[in-house]
């Protein structure tokens, strides 16, 4: 029996919103090893599905759907993580069919799966070093594979930097080492050393969606911008213009991988990273260049 249609779509909850509100993240956060659908929830609380996804939605700020999806991913977390609990364990014990259900649900809220989540950089040596550049210090990562993450900071904040881009691999092992990277600063803030023929090698770490995202933002000619639904419609996939943003935003390799290039669906500049005020400066720079 469909539960939906036993209720009329106007019914009015009874009590305040907020004990309606209350009452379904209870639920939620109590039973979230059962996966609740909208429709049960509704019934249990003698609501129509409609009402109660519309005044849940409202002050709460995200769906029913999408708070169930938040609780679990924050067990799998935790059981991931802390426990040590493999996949298919972590699948079953928050109430997820198997791990293909797991895996999509790092994937849309993280960009990710959730074996390298969990890996977090694991056997990976990454070098560093802080250099001048046209847009304030840079702090260069590298990897005997190529190029892997280049941020940069404010005068005083090169910890700061170091700590936001370790963060993304805290198990790797990292190595101050200037002279490794003083090459790759050189190369890739002087545009007379950008050789088609002899192309910066480069090693990005993160999921199949992020790298196919960041490959795509490499294909943006200099002194071009494009936005993130263009962006997802080039990998194929329309209607993740949200996820697009999210892996724009989890580039490691800044200005190389060009994410400053992607704009709002207006044109307008949104968020970076490293300051808006650095994307506006290094946008002029490039149209300098173009």
């Amino acid at each position: 029996m469909n539960i939906a249609t036993t209720l009329p779509a106007d019914i009015t909850p009874k009590g305040t919103d907020y004990d309606t509100v209350r009452s379904v993240i209870e639920m939620l956060t109590e039973e979230y090893r059962e996966q609740p659908s909208l429709d049960a929830i509704a019934h249990r609380l003698k609501q129509s599905p409609t009402q109660l996804q519309k005044v849940f939605t409202r002050w709460a700020g995200l769906s029913p759907k999408a708070f169930l999806q938040a609780v679990t991913l924050d067990h799998a977390k935790r059981l991931l993580r802390q426990e040590d609990m493999p996949l298919l364990e972590t699948s079953i014990e928050v109430g997820l069919s198997g791990p293909s259900r797991l895996h999509d649900l790092f994937v849309t809220h993280e960009a990710m799966s959730p074996g390298e989540w969990k890996a977090r950089g694991a056997g990976l040596t990454i070098r560093y070093g802080y250099h001048p550049s046209p847009f304030g210090t840079a702090l260069v990562m590298i990897t005997d594979r190529g190029l892997a993450g280049l941020a940069f900071a404010d005068g005083g904040g090169e910890q700061e930097s170091f700590e936001d881009m370790a963060h993304r691999w805290p198990n790797a092992a990292y190595v101050e080492d200037s002279a490794a990277t003083a090459q790759y600063a050189a190369r890739i803030f002087d545009p007379e050393r950008w050789c088609a023929d002899q192309p910066l090698r480069i090693f990005l770490i993160g999921t199949d969606f992020q790298i196919r995202v960041w490959q795509a933002l490499l294909k943006i000619p200099l002194g071009r911008a494009t936005t993130y639904s263009t962006i997802a419609g080039d990998i194929g996939q329309p209607t993740a213009s949200r996820a697009v943003g999210a892996a724009v935003g989890a580039n490691p390799i800044s200005f190389v991988v060009p994410c400053h290039r992607a704009v709002g669906k207006s044109g307008a500049l949104t968020g970076y990273h490293w300051g808006l005020t650095r994307k506006r400066a290094i946008l002029g720079w490039e149209a300098g260049k173009a």
